[in-house]
This record gives structure tokens, sequence and C-alpha cells, in this order.
């Protein structure tokens, strides 16, 4: 079933050509199977296909899906055993496979494709047995072309990295000491050149680790402590503002409010400090220059939306992250807006368009062209159902898209 949405979104180009961004929502799911969502060709055709669960959806239509693991239709009042999904060719046999990290302080697995045989379950080996953290990442950390996994286990951070023999569990290299006050359950955690030097370091709600530039040593890497918050989900380093220092973009807090981009700041002998802008307010009732407030933004991707060289936001609010219990906000619309990144003023600004208010996020987004058009869609597993988002545009009069774009000082966008 497609929904157009109503909500226009739009952005200049040049004098001439006013784009008009619409997305249409396709729900391919209205079970809860996961929140975790993973986007990749499986079947060798070319064309993107999306896993959500223990299926994957065959593209570029999805009305056709596969089981590849044992089924699995969770309660929504509880949780789900899937949280972060990724595709790549783990053992590089020409086929892509399905990784997986179930529910925090748990097992992650990898799923061998079996190649051209759809049917049938596939083959599943352990990357590694306790995966805490509830934003790990999946992401080539020292360059060798394939996918770490970062996180941390029993308080210690890290990544796991393939062997010779990718059937067998990942090796551990831990960049921390122990530290017991890190749970199962911790929130916050991202990949990126902080300071600069070339070498991505990695990043949690509490600090950053400088990453030291020697993959064949197994020092530990050093530790600048700062506080970005409660702790919210994925967590970017990206130079917000132009100024040649990479700044940080976060949710504050997973369950309740607040969205952030911290402005690094960097003194004569090379300190490396941060100051707080506010994209979203740290309360219910902290309405942005738009009017806009949601709370439990526990999934957040950073993308370019429209096209202009400059990465966006892509969030939501995460529907019953607890359960219907608790709370009132954990019941409110569940949202899906993107935030344009606007640096034409004195300073950085992110405006937000609403994309839709009854689907939200899961633990991850997936932003990916899965229709080869050109332009990035959005895709989400939640408790709401697995659902797809088509991006297109079309042109307008610079009057249709002045008139659409969002007003500050505006209320009714409080969800």
């Amino acid at each position: 079933m497609f929904t157009v949405m109503a909500i226009a979104v739009l952005s200049a180009q040049n004098e001439d050509a006013y784009l008009h961004h619409k997305f249409e929502k396709k729900q391919l799911s209205s079970e809860f199977y996961g929140e975790g969502v993973g986007v990749g060709d499986l079947n060798g055709d070319g064309i993107p296909d999306i896993i959500a669960g223990p299926f994957w959806y065959e593209g570029p239509d999805y009305e056709t899906k596969y089981l590849y693991q044992k089924d699995s239709i969770y309660d929504r009042t509880k949780y789900s055993e899937n949280f972060i999904l990724e595709v790549e060719d783990v053992n590089e046999d020409g086929w892509n496979d399905i990784l997986m990290v179930g529910f925090p302080g748990e097992e992650a697995y990898w799923f061998e494709n079996p190649g051209s045989e759809k049917e049938g379950f596939w083959e599943r080996h352990l990357i590694h047995p306790q995966v805490d953290n509830e934003s790990p990442l999946f992401y080539d950390l020292n360059g060798d072309g394939k996918k770490e996994l970062i996180f941390q286990t029993e308080g210690i951070i890290g990544y796991a990295k393939r062997k010779e023999d990718p059937t067998e569990p990942w090796e551990f290299i831990a960049i921390s000491e122990q530290d017991e006050s890190l749970g199962r359950f911790t929130h916050g955690l991202g990949v990126g050149d902080v300071d600069g030097d070339g070498w991505e370091d990695i990043i949690l709600a509490h600090g950053w680790w400088k990453n030291p530039g020697d993959w064949g040593s197994r020092e530990l890497w050093e530790f600048h402590p700062y506080d970005f918050g409660p702790g919210g989900s994925q967590m970017y380093i990206y130079d917000v503002n132009g100024d040649g220092l990479n700044d940080v973009i976060t949710s504050l807090d997973a369950h309740r409010w607040g969205l952030a981009w911290y402005e690094q700041i960097k003194d004569d002998k090379g300190q490396i400090s941060f100051r707080k802008h506010l994209i979203l307010g740290e309360n219910a009732s902290d309405n942005n220059a738009y009017g806009v407030s949601f709370s439990e933004l526990h999934a957040i991707e950073l993308k370019d939306i429209d096209g202009d060289g400059t990465p966006d936001i892509v969030t939501g609010k995460r529907f019953w992250a607890h359960g219907p219990f608790g709370e009132k906000h954990q019941s409110e619309a569940a949202v899906l807006y993107w935030f344009k990144l606007d640096n034409s003023g004195n300073t950085p600004e992110f405006i937000p368009y609403l994309i839709d208010f009854d689907s939200g996020v899961g633990t991850q987004i997936q932003v990916e062209d899965v229709t080869g058009n050109g332009w990035p869609d959005i895709v989400v597993c939640n408790k709401k159902g697995t659902f797809v988002f088509y991006h297109t545009v079309d042109e307008v009069s610079k009057e249709v898209w002045e008139y659409m774009q969002p007003k500050k000082n505006q209320t009714g966008n409080k969800f």
C-alpha cells in the first residue's frame, strides 16, 4: 500500500530550478520483526533488497519475501532480538551475506548467503558472544575493505575483525581499559576523525578515544572524556560549520528528548572541547524554532537527502521503546523527519521536514537509493512494522517552493 505524503519537502538548487521532494510510503509488513533494518543486493541482480527480522524482501517492488532464519514475530510490549543489520560479502564468495546484532549483551552473527537458492535457512556463524551497547556499528574502521564490528563488551571498548577463516568467531581487539559503568544497555556510539589527524576515532556519549594510527599495535587508545548527554543512538563526526574542525552530531537521550550538534573548539595548545547547539530541545515543552518537539530519537542517519553536497540528519521517534508502559511520551506519534543542514546564514541551522507521523524509527535507519533514480530513499523497521519511503522530485516555481518551506515560530508540530 502506498501513501503519498501531503507534507512536501523542497530545496532550492539554483535561481531557475526549485525541487519539490516527495516521499511515498510503502508498508511491507505490520508485524514486529525487529528494530534493525538492512539494505543490499542479496540475489545478485544488481537491485537492492531489504532485510527486516527473519525475512529479506526482493527488490524492486518488495512484494516477495524469503525466510532466511527462524520466523519470529515479537510482542510489541516487549523487545526483539534484532537491533542492528548490515549487508556484506563476508566470505568473499560473490554473494552478499547478512550481519546481525541481536539483543544488547547477547550474540552477534552473520548469515551465509546460499547463492542462487532462495529457499531455506541460511547457515549462521558467530561473530561475538556478547555485544553490549544499543548502537553497535558495522564499519570498515581499519581501511582493509572489510567491515569490523565496533562495540563494547563487559565494559571494554573495541572492535571485532574477521579471521582468515571468517566462519570462526571474530577476533576482539580492545582499545580501552575496562569501565564498569558501561553496561549492556549503554547508549550512543560512533566513529570519525575527531582531531583531524587522518585516523578515525571511536566516540561514546561520555568521551572519545584517539586512534594511535598503528593497526599492528595492541596499545590502548588515549581517552578524552566529554559529556555528550545521557546517551542517544548513532553518533556522527562532521564539520558542521565548515571551520575545518570536526564536530559531533548526536541525539542526547534515547528515551527522552534532545538532538544537538557539538561545535569543536580548539585552543592555542591544541586542546579540544565542545560547545553544544540544540537542534531539538531537551524537554517535552522545549519546541525548537520551527515548533518541533518529539522524544526517543533512538536511531539517526547522516546522509545528503536533497543533493546539495551537504549531509542531513534523518531521525524520528522510536514508538513504544519500552512498551506502552511508563511515561506518556512513549505512546506519542511515531514521527519520521529529515533535518536539512543549511549553512547559508551566519550560523548553521538544521531545518526540519516531516516525512511521516505513523512509522517512526527503530534502533537503525537505512538511507539508500533503492529505486535507482538518484535520490536516497528511507527504510525503517520497528514495532509499527517495516516501511520504505520512496523519494522523488518535481520542479516547482519559486512561489510554491517558498510557500512550502517550514516556518519559524509555528505551533502544532509537537509530537
